[in-house]
């Protein structure tokens, strides 16, 4: 079959390939799913460069995510051959097939296809870990939603309309914000460049946030420490943006507001029942329509640079899904 390797470290892609490679054998945890479509995740950008912190020893088949059909599961498995599922694991999704543990899949939400049921997982549950879990969203409160355009961005931005909220969404990027009221027909956007707290107080009539969420760190992290309201959260997804900030805690002290760390993987490993229960949500929002993955584009798996060099020239709004065997 052929997979996308990464054959050694580098920081241009040059040490990515496509290759053929065996399929691979299940063991008796796991299920062997044909792969119809593969996500590409930022973490996916970052492991190429040894720059996330899974680090997978060399080689390896890339890939968070994907749907696919059930080819070889054991009688004891949840699943059983003709299945369509959707999950994956740290490695191995960006392949014609994938052999993942049972415990890290799920059916497909219905009336979903595998291009959405792969763009669906990561991003939305990060957003519903980030924004109900840990953030408490209640309906009619203001959310900043930065780094607005991507993959869990986007997810957050969809999400928390669907739930009630009132939703300004920010990018560096006029013309992603264009793309992305075209999508979401948001009414409120912010170019989120220097001082933009004053834009955000006069949005929301002097309110301000009760939750920031923030996948870009930086510049839009210190500045983002100002557009909290009393007794908010500033939720820190991610560092998109380079920079890894730093806040001296006076400033949450004097402002009452939580600075949250979110690793949504990371939480539902540790809260097995809690991370059951978010997927599940995730899952039921899109079966029913209340939730819709966007993606930019779909490409063919040999086209797998064209996708991830999209992804670090932030051209993207929403999700690139990569299709083995097309």
């Amino acid at each position: 079959m052929q997979a996308l390797r990464v054959e050694q470290l580098s920081d241009d892609l040059s040490g990515c390939a496509l290759v053929d490679i065996p399929v691979p054998k299940p063991a008796a945890d796991e299920v062997l799913v044909r792969v119809a479509a593969a996500s590409i995740n930022f973490p996916d950008l970052l492991m190429t460069s040894g720059g996330y912190q899974s680090k997978p020893d060399v080689p390896f088949t890339c890939g968070l995510e994907m749907a696919g059909t059930v080819v070889e599961a054991a009688d004891s498995s949840p699943f059983k051959p003709g299945d369509k599922v959707m999950g994956g694991a740290k490695t191995g999704a960006m392949a014609e097939y994938a052999a993942l543990p049972a415990r890290s899949l799920r059916p497909m939400p219905v009336g979903l296809g595998f291009a959405q049921a792969a763009a669906l997982g990561a991003a939305y549950t990060t957003a519903y870990t980030s924004l109900v879990e840990l953030g408490g969203l209640k309906k009619g409160q203001w959310v900043l939603v930065h780094g607005a355009s991507g993959g869990v961005g986007l997810a957050a931005v969809d999400l928390a309309l669907a739930l009630g909220a009132k939703v300004v969404a920010t990018s560096a990027s006029e013309e992603k914000l264009k793309r992305i009221q075209k999508v979401y027909q948001l009414d409120v956007t912010i170019v989120a460049q220097g001082r933009f707290r004053e834009s955000v107080a006069d949005i929301t009539g002097g309110a301000l946030a009760d939750i920031v969420l923030d996948p870009v760190g930086g510049d839009v992290f210190d500045e983002s420490t100002r557009c909290v309201a009393f007794s908010g959260k500033l939720l820190v997804v991610g560092f998109a943006g380079g920079r890894i900030p730093e806040i001296a805690v006076n400033i949450p002290l004097i402002k009452g507001f939580s600075v949250v760390g979110v690793r949504a993987g990371e939480y539902s490993r540790r809260f097995p029942d809690r991370g059951k229960a978010i997927s599940q949500a995730v899952s039921d929002m899109a079966a029913n329509g209340t939730i819709t993955p966007h993606i930019d584009r779909q490409l063919p798996l040999s086209r797998w640079r064209e996708g991830f060099e999209a992804m670090a020239s932030r051209q993207l709004v929403g999700k690139v899904v990569l299709l083995p065997g097309s």
